[in-house]
């Protein structure tokens, strides 16, 4: 493997759609999507309104790279091996006593081997690695509180629950689950159903950043120079092709050879053919046969990458074309692709850009074009700030704390950033960061004999820094 990676050499350049290509203005889609999960709770499962009430500082709290430990009713921040490094119950802290009490005297979280070698999801439980999933961290927290809150009141009746002290039970994560389904189901978009899509088709300028020019003409660019370019989401084909118009242009079908929607990953990458075969499109409605084999470019549902791969040798006349794809989930993007395609990865990590990286010259002008300057303040009220580290959490990449009695600060790589490193052929805030430059530029990707912060464009997380090369 050489030190760097460059885009020249790669046949297939391909991309995850939301929160990759499509950025969105995080403060006002977060709001969205709590209040979607947390509203569904409230008027179909009974839940106390008070979820539906937050405060401006009550968003520190969301924090993405959290694991919701079901059997414990804790959400935890992990180590790069496994170890407790935070934890809170509902959205209070625990002490280090407690954190003890619930993991032993190692801090060492049980169900870790299973996440960290599969990234599968279990009934003991979930990771929250990407912004549609994170703003149920938060709702995790909140219910619990309610729930507490409850049961001092009417200790009585809820003795056996107190006692326990895991108001995040199986039941509570059924009636979570739903709400996820009941907004973002297949279904959801064309009828209308649940208050995410219906809000952002109402008014997708709220919620979606238009690419800059710099971004589209990045694109046709590469389809100039020859290269494959392929669109994979999960998201359906009728919100992708909202979404597509809004940041692309009405044209934007013809920036991609092959565009695949509900392409259900990690599944995707992990699935046989059989159990996952690709489907056409009618008026965005899947055909109910499967095909057996993709035989030419075009727009597909669901998939399977054995016969994506065929595909592609066939378009490029090259027995083991060189892919890299872009994306912003480990689970679902990062882990799956690298390890089942052996694509070369690109992360976008928007946290990067809480850390000292400096937004792009072209997606600061985009932004400022993309919201009007009366509308920031109504957006901006009461929002959350994922991007910058949580004061209550700490950095998305290393996980400080602090000294004792003079002892020095300690600095432990959290889980999310070790993934991010052995995952990830490189690591960027946006596409816009890269855009500008050319083709065949040279890019230091992640190495296991290198340092860990080689591999972030266009610099590392400060927080990196301190760790790792101890500079500022």
């Amino acid at each position: 493997m050489t030190d760097y990676f460059s885009l020249s050499d790669c046949d297939v350049i391909g991309f995850d759609l939301d929160h990759t290509l499509c950025r969105y203005h995080l403060k006002e889609t977060s709001r969205l999507i709590y209040e979607s999960f947390a509203r569904f709770l409230v008027e179909h499962k009974g839940y106390d309104k008070d979820l539906l009430n937050l405060t401006p500082a009550t968003w520190d709290f969301c924090f993405k790279g959290l694991v919701v430990d079901l059997e414990e009713g804790n959400l935890v921040k992990l180590s790069e091996d496994g170890t407790v490094l935070r934890a809170t119950h509902g959205t209070k802290d625990l002490s280090t006593e407690e954190i003890i009490k619930h993991y032993g005297p190692q801090r060492e979280w049980k169900h870790f081997n299973s996440l960290n070698s599969s990234f599968t999801r279990s009934a003991k439980y979930y990771f929250y690695d990407n912004y549609f999933d994170l703003p149920g961290a938060l709702l995790c927290g909140r219910v619990v509180d309610i729930k507490i809150t409850n049961m001092l009141t009417f200790l009585c009746v809820w003795v056996s629950f107190l006692q326990q002290g895991k108001e995040v039970n199986s039941d509570f994560w059924k009636d979570m689950v739903a709400a996820i389904d009941h907004n973002y189901n297949t279904s959801a978009f064309k009828d209308d159903t649940g208050t995410y899509f219906p809000s952002v088709k109402r008014d997708p300028g709220r919620y979606l950043q238009p690419c800059s020019d710099s971004v589209k003409s990045w694109l046709r660019s590469m389809k100039n120079a020859g290269k494959v370019l392929l669109l994979i989401t999960s998201s359906h084909s009728d919100y992708c092709r909202l979404i597509c118009d809004h940041i692309l242009g009405k044209d934007f079908e013809e920036l991609f050879d092959i565009i695949i929607t509900n392409a259900l990953k990690p599944g995707f990458f992990s699935l046989v053919p059989q159990q996952r075969p690709f489907r056409t499109l009618v008026n965005d409605m899947e055909e109910s046969e499967g095909l057996p084999s993709l035989d030419k470019p075009g727009w597909y549902s669901q998939g399977n990458w054995p016969h994506l791969h065929e595909l592609l040798k066939t378009m490029t006349g090259k027995a083991e074309p060189k892919v890299v794809y872009f994306g912003d989930s480990m689970r679902s993007d990062m882990f799956p692709a690298s390890s089942f395609g052996k694509w070369e990865t690109v992360m976008i990590v928007e946290e990067m850009e809480g850390e000292g990286v400096p937004k792009s010259d072209a997606a600061t002008s985009n932004e400022a074009q993309a919201v009007p300057l009366e509308k920031k303040g109504k957006f901006e009220v009461g929002s959350p700030q994922q991007l910058l580290p949580s004061d209550q959490w700490g950095s998305y990449f290393v996980d400080v704390q602090r000294g004792v009695g003079g002892d020095e600060d300690r600095h432990t790589l959290t889980w999310c950033s070790y993934c991010i490193h052995k995952y990830s052929t490189m690591a960027i805030p946006s596409v816009e960061h890269i855009a500008e430059l050319p083709l065949d530029y040279k890019f230091p990707r992640f190495c296991p004999d290198k340092p860990c912060t080689t591999g972030y464009f266009p610099r590392p997380p400060e927080s990196l820094l301190k760790k790792c090369v101890g500079v500022l």
